[in-house]
């Protein structure tokens, strides 16, 4: 069974949508779990504070090193993998997807306020990993979308595990374009080719037009297929 763990000073916010369809489906079937871990409940002090301002100055507040540290060792076994999502880490995409979906458990801990203090991330081997080049107000929606990216890997999870192979980023490309009935719909007809029964065509067009496209959006993407 897969476990996430996430350390958050909002658990309210958790499972949410995780809970609903196809993931919800699967948390009953004992697939996956979700565990959330409530920072401010390792606060030492009377009023629960978990942040301080920057040594150096600087606008806004830290999390404590010795609050957060103190909910890690606590909840963190030898070895898990643990990721503190902010916009400064490596970032995202399909091929960690794949390699997070192997690990039995995953520990998020979403970011507030200006960050975390930088020593926690060195004492405790946390891995760095940014979902976008892109602020969010906090680490909890970048992980629903680390966690959502991740759960439809897992076998089982998803009705139809073949879909995932002909995804995008699957094969170093974006996905082709998807056609379903009608037929014509505002005077505009399906591609011939998907009509053809010819499933050499149909696969030869298919990968043209995910070129085509990757060519056209994503020229880094483009780069690295053609150099593969």
């Amino acid at each position: 069974m897969f476990l996430a763990r996430v350390f958050t000073l909002y658990p309210e916010i958790f499972p949410g949508p995780l809970s609903k369809g196809l993931y919800g489906k699967a948390m009953t079937e004992k697939i996956w779990d979700l565990k959330t871990v409530n920072i401010r409940e390792f606060a030492n002090d009377k009023h629960k504070t978990v942040d301080d301002t920057p040594y150096g100055g600087g606008s806004g507040m830290l999390i404590r090193p010795d609050v957060l540290a103190s909910s890690i060792d606590q909840n963190v076994h030898s070895k898990e993998t643990i990721i503190y999502l902010t916009p400064k880490g490596k970032l995202f995409n399909q091929s960690l997807a794949k390699k997070l979906s192997n690990t039995p458990v995953v520990n998020l801990i979403c970011g507030s306020f200006e960050g975390i203090d930088q020593r926690i991330i060195d004492s405790r081997g946390i891995v760095e990993i940014s979902v976008g080049d892109f602020i969010l107000s906090g680490g909890e929606t970048a992980a629903f979308i680390l966690l959502d990216s991740i759960l439809r890997l897992i076998p089982g999870v998803l009705g139809n595990n073949s879909s995932i192979d002909e995804e995008t980023f699957e094969n170093g490309l974006l996905e082709y374009p998807q056609y379903t009935k009608p037929q014509i719909w505002e005077e505009k007809s399906v591609p011939d080719v998907l009509l053809s029964g010819d499933h050499a065509k149909i696969k030869h067009w298919r990968l043209s037009q995910s070129e085509a496209i990757t060519r056209d959006r994503r020229p880094d993407l483009w780069q690295k297929y053609k150099k593969d």
